[in-house]
């Protein structure tokens, strides 16, 4: 992946939080917890503290692959996850806040990545082969697709 590549996925990971709010101003309270999307089961409620999960797993993963050598970088369940974790039920500010945070701090990192750092890599436990450009890919698009997924979801897509 060269440089500009690298700062245009890095620009939109950056730019994800912003989509996520931009999706919930569309969403009035009272639908928070509805899904209109027949192929979906995700409320906006529960995509809004999956993020904020996946964003703090994901900014530890990140941090593994730059300073350990070749880390395991394990799965987790999603479902489990929203499940025992109120997903339901919780206030969505803290999620928020707590993606915004991940991610303010991780571009951080991302924008003084030296070549060697982009170079690093582990193992993914279900995926296999797992880098830091393989990361950034992955999560530069997560946070947008997921607010796509909300709009759909309360049936404000489009």
């Amino acid at each position: 992946m060269d440089a500009a590549t690298r700062m245009a996925l890095i620009q939109h990971y950056r730019d994800g939080y912003r989509a996520v709010a931009e999706a919930l101003a569309r969403i009035p309270e009272n639908e928070m917890d509805l899904c209109r999307d027949p192929g979906d089961t995700w409320s906006p409620r529960r995509i809004v503290h999956h993020l904020a999960d996946s964003e703090m797993t994901s900014a530890l993963r990140l941090r593994r692959l730059i300073a350990e050598e070749r880390p395991e970088i394990m799965a987790y369940d999603e479902q489990l996850w929203a499940n025992s974790l109120y997903y339901d039920e919780r206030p969505i500010g803290p999620s928020l806040d707590a993606l915004a945070a991940a991610r303010a701090s991780t571009a951080d990192i991302l924008s003084r990545l030296t070549e060697a750092q982009w170079a690093r890599e582990g193992t993914h436990s279900e995926v296999g082969g797992y880098s830091v450009e393989t990361w950034l890919e992955i999560y530069a698009a997560h946070a947008r697709d997921h607010a796509a997924q909300m709009l759909r979801a309360a049936g404000k897509e489009g």
